[in-house]
């Protein structure tokens, strides 16, 4: 009798690398594989990716994991993938332009003409995506203005997982998740939204085919059989976006509990079982399935502000690792001495959503030393996911528990600021995959190897707490209504320098 074929592959496609795991339906690991490609930025505002590079990280890290498992024992594969990516396809489904990702800001100006026309909260709220520069509809809209040429010739637009999938099945599919983060699906229908497609300048024609992300997209391509040794029959489960899989993944599917996410950006999100937005908009809401929704508010700078810290205050590789940098920040008290950062490095999206937010050191003195803005860079990114929360709370949703996941939680000074700043105890999974274990699980509840995803809040308790010191609690109390009124105050002068900035060289020409 051959071996059972229990094992679902979760494949996770973030900005910076693809992980790629193998799962039982008990949530144990059996193998797992990453695989890293850049993130281009070739003038101000851009953030692109050769989407040949993901397909690519794609085929490597299933092939190092069907090699290790055994491809007679792999179900099928589900997928996770970064949000907000578009990018113009030929008729043939050749790539017409790189994957422009969330971080691309480009759209600023046109995000910002929507929002101040007086449609743009009736948009999200019927979309349930800010309008912003990294939705989908923001950039469209750029491209409707700026590449006119492009938007003729492009017959397709699509996000980088809908083309994974097309180079993998053959088939162009968009799931109900990565489709509510376009800012052009009416989420209470489940339709793409008129009004939006309008305002991009495309019809419904020229975007993927919408399925549940349980739904199974159709066979392997020989393609993708020769690259990953997989089975011809592996079944290939469509998925969601990242944001959403998190809280699967760290089991957070029940009312009340929240995840916190930091990595490169990061999140904090809630579940729900109806879609909404708040009336001031500032939250978003995203699928999971037809019927969980996911609330809540993305920021941009997380685990990014240390490496620029890293790289561009502390030496980069001549200097100090990250870790030795965060033992040195724990030796100051909390508040860095008065001094606040504003993490803004790649722009800013929850709560606010506006499109001109720069980065600053407010309060700096002579007395301030290295651990002193390395602690401010860490605050910063915790005090703005403050304002998240306080956000969600505005809009009537209970948090009770709040997990948290994300690389940067290996370190202590991460986990205690963010408790400190919640005032509220942060328990961590075991798991440290949160995104494409959610994946995973989604692919077994489809397959019927689970009853259903609500077992993964028992599959993943949060079993390692931190608890809040209430000094330190104190103090972030104090400093966030400063750290609030900071981005309003700073401002007009972001919008001049931005005006400026992009008219000047950052280097000498050659």
């Amino acid at each position: 009798m051959g071996q059972a074929r229990d094992v679902v592959i979760g494949i996770d496609m973030g900005t910076t690398a693809t992980k790629v795991v193998a799962y039982r339906p008990d949530g144990s690991a059996l193998a797992q594989a990453s695989n890293g490609y850049p993130l281009d930025e070739p003038a101000p505002g851009h953030a692109e990716q050769d989407p040949r590079h993901i397909l690519d990280a794609v085929y490597r890290g299933v092939n190092e994991v069907v090699a290790a498992v055994g491809s007679d024992r792999i179900a099928g594969l589900s997928f996770s993938s970064a949000m907000h990516s578009i990018m113009a396809l030929a008729a043939d489904g050749r790539p017409l332009t790189p994957v422009i990702t969330w971080a691309d800001t480009r759209a600023a100006e046109e995000a910002g003409r929507l929002r101040d026309s007086g449609s743009g909260l009736a948009l999200h709220r019927r979309t349930g995506t800010p309008v912003h520069p990294m939705s989908p509809l923001s950039k469209l809209a750029w491209f409707r203005l700026n590449e006119p040429e492009l938007m003729a010739r492009a017959a397709m637009w699509a996000g980088i997982k809908d083309w994974v999938l097309l180079q993998m099945t053959g088939r162009l599919v968009m799931d109900h998740s990565l489709a509510s983060a376009t800012g052009l699906l009416d989420i209470h229908q489940l339709m793409w939204d008129d009004e939006a497609l309008q305002i991009a300048g495309i019809t419904a024609d020229q975007l993927p085919e919408l399925v549940s992300t349980t739904a199974q997209v159709g066979s392997l391509t020989s393609a993708a059989i020769a690259a990953t040794g997989l089975a011809p029959d592996t079944a290939v489960i469509a998925g969601a976006g990242d944001g959403p899989l998190a809280n699967l993944g760290v089991g957070a599917v029940r009312t009340g509990v929240a995840a916190c996410s930091v990595g490169t950006s990061g999140a904090l999100r809630v579940v729900v079982d109806r879609p909404a937005v708040d009336p001031l908009g500032g939250v978003f809401c995203y699928a999971l399935t037809e019927n969980r929704w996911v609330i809540g508010g993305a920021i941009n700078n997380g685990g990014v502000v240390l490496d620029w810290v890293r790289s561009e205050i502390a030496g980069g590789d001549a200097g100090l690792s990250t870790a030795q940098l965060l033992d040195e920040a724990m030796t100051v008290p909390a508040g860095a001495g008065g001094l606040l950062m504003l993490p803004y490095l790649l722009g800013e999206r929850a709560p606010r959503w506006g499109g001109v937010a720069r980065g600053a050191f407010v309060g700096l003195t002579r007395q301030h030393k290295r651990a002193h803005l390395v602690r401010a860079a860490v605050e910063g990114v915790a005090l703005q996911l403050t304002l998240v929360l306080q956000s969600m709370r505005q809009a009537d949703l209970p948090i009770d528990e709040i997990r948290a996941t994300g690389g940067v939680m290996k370190h202590p000074i991460w986990r205690q600021t963010l408790a400190s700043a919640f005032d509220s105890p942060i328990g961590r999974p075991d798991t440290p995959e949160g995104s494409g274990f959610g994946a995973a699980l989604l692919g077994m509840e489809a397959l019927g190897l689970i009853e259903s995803i609500d077992v993964a809040a028992e599959m993943v308790p949060a079993r390692k707490t931190t608890e809040p010191i209430a000094a330190d609690a104190a103090v972030y109390a104090e400093l966030r209504p400063v750290f609030e009124r900071l981005y309003g105050a700073l401002l007009p002068a972001n919008v001049t320098l931005q005006d400026i900035g992009s008219r000047l060289p950052l280097t000498h020409a050659q």
